[in-house]
């Protein structure tokens, strides 16, 4: 991640291995999308039209209406309706997720959010259709919001480094093992709530953010899958550069390519020893995968030459 918070929002889809911008660039367009079409729609008379927009991507409880529109278990966590459930939620995935970034790279990041919002979906909707206290609210529930991603990090990037503090007003300096414990307990306490549903997907989320670097750390990562979906998408959209090479031959040059002389040996100031960008582009997805830290010492040299040029 290159510059300040805003240039890598307005750049998030022009640069790699920034997953955390990505995020959240998605999450703040299709607010403000959705948040026009809703004051529009509304004034116009067409509130009903709006609700019928957002509630087909939105996930239902119910099993049969579920089925109906399955790509709901994905879209349901990109979309927002209150600017403080989004601001809330940005917040604590760009605190937390700065964190799971440097220590695990920008893929592992984007897997982090997307399985959690696939676990929180399937415990809502499994909640819902098994818990007695539900069985008059199922058909009509519908949720949104990327609490259960956020969830999520938290409590992954808490697993990976409990004891790193985050200095919050008024508290001061606090562990993030001690914040995302209190996160949890409140999901768990409004379970039964008003927001009942949203906090259960939280708590699914919660579940997977922390199995998720148990498995890890075992040297499994289950959401491989993911990793392959996004670099298939983002090959699929990204601009190929191209490369012009062109060749002239002096006249005075022989046809033949054929020399008994062996080639000079080449010195150390040659220029293959000058880093290309594809050398740089194979650190930087290094890093993504893997983490600044798992690079050699070679290839920390060639990116902190590379950025002095």
């Amino acid at each position: 991640m290159y510059g300040g918070f805003w240039y890598n929002i307005k750049n998030a889809f022009s640069q790699k291995n920034n997953g955390l911008y990505k995020l959240l660039a998605i999450n703040i367009l299709l607010f403000v999308v959705f948040m026009v079409l809703r004051v529009f729609l509304t004034l116009s008379g067409a509130g009903e039209g709006y609700r019928s927009l957002i509630s087909f991507f939105m996930m239902p409880a119910s099993v049969p209406a579920f089925l109906s529109k399955p790509w709901t278990l994905f879209t349901y966590m990109f979309l927002h309706e209150g600017f403080l459930h989004i601001l809330f939620n940005m917040l604590f995935m760009y605190w937390f997720g700065l964190l799971v970034h440097d220590f695990l790279g920008s893929r592992k990041l984007v897997n982090l959010y997307v399985l959690g919002g696939l676990a929180g979906g399937v415990f809502y909707m499994l909640i819902y259709n098994i818990a007695p206290y539900f069985s008059n609210q199922v058909e009509g529930s519908l949720m949104l919001g990327a609490s259960a991603g956020v969830y999520a990090i938290v409590v992954a990037a808490a697993t990976l480094r409990p004891n790193t503090e985050f200095h919050l007003l008024l508290l001061g300096p606090v562990k993030i093992k001690y914040i995302a414990i209190f996160y949890v307990l409140i999901a768990f306490a409004n379970s039964a709530g008003s927001n009942a549903g949203g906090e259960i997907a939280h708590l699914g989320g919660a579940f997977m953010g922390y199995y998720y670097i148990l498995q890890l750390n075992k040297g499994k990562d289950i959401g491989i899958f993911i990793q392959v979906v996004g670099t298939f998408f983002e090959k699929l959209f990204s601009k190929k550069t191209k490369v012009k090479v062109t060749y002239r031959r002096s006249s005075e040059e022989p046809r033949s390519t054929f020399s008994q002389t062996p080639p000079a040996p080449k010195s150390s100031s040659s220029k293959t020893d000058v880093t290309t960008q594809e050398e740089i582009d194979r650190i930087l997805d290094k890093i993504a995968e893997k983490g600044y830290d798992n690079l050699s010492k070679e290839e920390k040299r060639k990116l902190f030459d590379f950025s002095n040029k």
